[in-house]
């Protein structure tokens, strides 16, 4: 069996004028040009490897956008390797606070006009990716916001204790599990939080909310109950998540969150599809995150990436 080693990098971005530049770097070892990447760290996600690698390797701070696939090559004794990348906007505050000096990894940063991009890196690999960004860019849909939806982490079974299932509240694990989820979650940016107004629902982005310093908004129309009493209304919610065009994280449960993503799928110009239940059939802390394009948002759903669990 292949051994696998997992890296993860950006394809890091920012406008300058009416111009996109595009950030390569030269590596000092290997005297090549390529995007910052690097290898994943034990416990880490890809998520987080990337934005810890970009740091890293750049000194630039940043959040990931739109998925941009991965590439495969061998490596020696038999191994393969895989590098993930997501587009990631760099911001002028973050190319002013770089800490970033010439070291025995990375030499130079070079921010290079996107016409000169596939020119300038040194493999055909790494352009397979940047023609990925190009054809986003050239569809105005590379710059995008994340819709995450969060199935509820693990509550206490309904008992004489806990009667009220709005009420039950998370357990022991459910707890490290809320914690876990955020720093894949906080990858993709600050978000709006929502919530339904259940209980377990509002713990499991208590640790998200702190860590992001954001409120939670916790509403019926995302919960169970609504849901089991059809008087929710999931598309005026939905419709509002997709109006506003800024990332937002919405947890719910396990019956509702497919009805969510249709309804995200018809706020967006998606077709309709399987592909939305399996994004949503996830189990407790799980998550999927939508990627959708600020310039626009009718043009549908252009990636969907699921993380199923993080603590088991």
């Amino acid at each position: 069996m292949t051994e696998t080693v997992y890296a993860s990098g950006a394809v890091c971005w920012r406008r300058v004028g009416d111009e996109i530049m595009v950030l390569l770097i030269h590596r000092t070892k290997h005297r090549d040009i390529s995007f910052p990447k690097g290898k994943l760290d034990p416990g880490e996600t890809l998520p987080q490897t990337a934005v810890r690698e970009v740091q890293e390797e750049t000194g630039l701070s940043l959040t990931l956008g739109v998925n941009l696939g991965s590439i495969h090559y061998p490596l020696s004794k038999g191994r393969e390797k895989m590098v993930q990348y997501w587009a990631a906007e760099v911001t002028e505050q973050a190319v002013q606070r770089s800490t970033f000096t010439p070291n025995k990894e990375v030499d130079a940063l070079l921010w290079t006009p996107l016409r000169q991009v596939r020119s300038t890196l040194s493999y055909k690999k790494d352009k397979s990716i940047f023609d990925v960004f190009l054809k986003l860019v050239e569809r105005e849909a590379h710059d995008t916001f994340a819709v995450v939806l969060l199935r509820h982490a693990k509550a206490e079974a309904r008992s004489d204790e806990f009667p009220v299932d709005a009420e039950r509240p998370l357990t022991e694990l459910g707890h490290a599990q809320a914690q876990a989820v955020v720093p894949t979650v906080a990858a993709f940016g600050r978000h709006k939080i929502m919530s339904s107004n259940a209980l377990r629902c509002q713990q499991t982005v208590a640790p998200l909310s702190d860590y992001l310093d954001r409120p939670v908004r916790s509403t019926r129309d995302l919960s169970q109950d609504a849901w089991d009493d059809a008087d929710g209304d999931i598309r005026a919610v939905m419709g509002k998540v997709i109006r506003r065009r800024k990332n937002t994280v919405i947890c719910s449960h396990r019956p509702v969150l497919p009805d969510i993503a249709r309804e995200l799928a018809l706020a967006t110009g998606s077709l309709p599809g399987d592909y939305l239940t399996e994004s949503t059939s996830l189990p407790v802390s799980g998550f999927s995150v939508f990627h959708i394009s600020k310039e626009h948002p009718s043009a549908g759903i252009l990636s969907i990436e699921t993380y199923a669990k993080l603590l088991s």
